[in-house]
């Protein structure tokens, strides 16, 4: 009997390493302008949106971020619908930021060191296209920024294989059902949150100690 509740245990605990857990459908709004003059916005994708989140709200000169939906062919896409792959729509972040503050260079350099750009369509436990290594560029800056970057990677040889990361114009952006927003801080203690997110954003903290916000 023992045995038995401890494997329904390791199985509870399990089912929670993984980014789709929740299937709650929550109408959202599509959104793509600042409100603010000066800023300037940046959109990733680096796996599932609570750990991206998670490591960009820590930096200095981001001013906002909103985890949602962008990149696919269905309008107004439900949380449940990107989790089926079917949609084209990737897992992402939005970002708006202080370029004066932080450079678009150094958000480049937080998003490549913080996730595996090599894993198609995979994070971790995380796979599918929802999950796929991604930059959407708002302007043509930005473009040749992230490209010279890729290549710059690539050149050196950083990684042992490939870098998968793509690199597309940005479309629309639709933000995710509420509770995806600002996740971890609210979730900590949840498995996901506890086992993957939060020592990924440790890392983080140690390796870009200079760019943190000052508490």
């Amino acid at each position: 009997m023992r045995s038995i509740l401890i494997s329904l245990a390791l199985i509870v605990l399990f089912a929670g390493i993984s980014c789709g857990q929740k299937n709650k459908t929550v109408s959202k709004k599509m959104t793509n302008s600042i409100q603010k003059e000066g800023l300037e916005l940046a959109t990733f994708g680096s796996g599932c949106f609570w750990c991206t989140e998670a490591v960009f709200q820590n930096v200095d000169g981001v001013e906002k971020v909103e985890s949602g939906y962008t990149g696919g062919k269905v309008k107004n896409p439900t949380y449940k619908e990107v989790c089926s792959g079917l949609t084209g729509h990737a897992e992402v972040i939005r970002l708006t930021y202080d370029p004066q503050k932080v450079t678009y260079d150094e958000l480049l350099e937080i998003f490549w060191k913080t996730h595996d750009p090599t894993t198609l369509n995979k994070q971790g436990n995380d796979e599918g296209p929802q999950y796929r290594s991604v930059i959407f560029y708002h302007n043509d800056q930005q473009k040749q920024l992230a490209e010279s970057y890729k290549a710059k990677l690539t050149q050196e040889q950083v990684y042992d294989r490939p870098i998968v990361t793509e690199i597309s114009p940005a479309v629309e952006f639709y933000v995710a059902e509420d509770y995806h927003q600002n996740y971890y801080n609210l979730n900590g203690n949840a498995p996901y949150c506890a086992y993957v997110i939060q020592p990924k954003v440790e890392k983080f903290k140690k390796v870009f100690k200079d760019k943190l916000k000052k508490e």
